[in-house]
């Protein structure tokens, strides 16, 4: 670093850790039970619920996460891995961001933090605290991700990857280097379980595989590719071998588009009996009146050929504070079933 930062003051601001919830420490089935039984989100929540817990008992369902936004940063990281690890996810598709600053960040031993206080953001600029709303994140430990990252490029042969069989190469590198056993991308790496990230490189994983490009290419020497669309091929495939599959959705964006498109994606292949996604749920807080991606309506969806309008509910709420209900709630009734895992990974010859 070449400007003198206050280290004393960032120490100040960096003092009180985010701590991710954990949805095995409480039970939530008698509160989103009784939510079930009360009128506006409340009342969405319970049957969002109620279609997830759908999704897992339905034995030929592959259950899609797809994750955008900044909840793995918020508290939801633990979350999410639990999910993994119990059985309930068998595909992620999500933001390079959730993946790579969000949970690779803390698989490498680093934190968030509160924000206790928010002072001018030139001032968090110049002690290289980056800032997410409310919580904090050390722009020089986001850096050590970055490099990280180029470290990993350079140990690969140059050829082309998609996000999916780079993120795989993440797990591995955490189970062998990793300093947090509850990562999502290390246990996705452990449960054969495949990672998306459409928009991989909008993340530090970009600045790591453009240094790794310009140092190649500088030296003469051939580097790896992303391959993207390699990326929707792969998902494509996922979904026509699985045939019934359910999303759990946080947020919307490109992830969220990502895994409806599957559906028409396997139409253009010749695969015109490939069902639309059954089961359908999408807790968001942005509003549809703008025609965008991230607000439209499962309803929508519907008209593109995308999703069932039978088995799907919106809930317009911040996701922080209802994931933890909706997961615990479907933790509780499932820890002592043995859901059969899909095992998506090892579709793929790189497994």
């Amino acid at each position: 670093m070449t400007t003198q930062i206050n280290d004393t003051r960032k120490a100040e601001l960096l003092s009180t850790e985010v701590e991710h919830i954990d949805i095995t420490k409480f039970d939530a089935r008698p509160i989103v039970e009784a939510m079930g039984k009360m009128s506006f989100t409340s009342r969405d929540l319970g049957r969002a619920t109620g279609i997830y817990n759908q999704m897992l008992d339905d034995p030929d369902c592959t259950v899609c996460l797809v994750i955008a936004g900044s909840t793995s940063a918020g508290g939801c990281m633990d979350l999410y891995a639990e999910l993994v690890r119990s059985g309930m996810v068998d595909v992620i598709v999500a933001t390079g961001a959730t993946i790579v600053d969000m949970d690779f960040f803390e698989g490498l031993g680093h934190k968030h933090y509160q924000a206790l206080e928010i002072p001018d953001d030139d001032t968090l600029r110049s002690l290289y605290i980056d800032r997410i709303y409310d919580t904090y994140i050390d722009e020089e430990a986001l850096q050590n991700v970055d490099h990280t990252i180029f470290e990993i490029a350079e140990t690969l042969a140059p050829k082309p990857y998609s996000s999916r069989a780079f993120i795989r190469e993440m797990g591995k590198y955490l189970v062998e280097h990793g300093k947090k056993d509850n990562s999502l991308v290390k246990l996705a790496y452990e449960h054969d379980v495949p990672i998306f990230c459409p928009a991989f490189v909008d993340s530090s994983a970009g600045f790591g595989l453009v240094k790794h490009q310009v140092d190649a290419a500088k030296a003469g020497k051939p580097y790896l590719v992303l391959d993207a669309i390699a990326d929707f091929r792969e998902l494509t495939q996922i979904k026509i071998e699985a045939g019934t599959t359910g999303l759990l959705m946080i947020g919307g964006g490109v992830p969220k588009n990502f895994i409806q498109d599957t559906v028409v994606c396997a139409e253009i292949l010749g695969h015109e009996d490939v069902a639309v996604h059954k089961y359908a749920v999408q807790i968001t807080v942005a509003d549809v009146r703008d025609g965008a991606c991230s607000s439209s309506t499962l309803q929508e969806a519907a008209s593109w050929g995308k999703v069932n309008t039978g088995i799907e509910q919106m809930v317009f709420a911040e996701a922080g504070s209802v994931m933890p209900l909706l997961a615990s709630d479907a933790w509780h009734r499932h820890q002592d079933r043995m859901r059969e895992p899909k095992r998506w990974a090892r579709l793929f010859a790189d497994t």
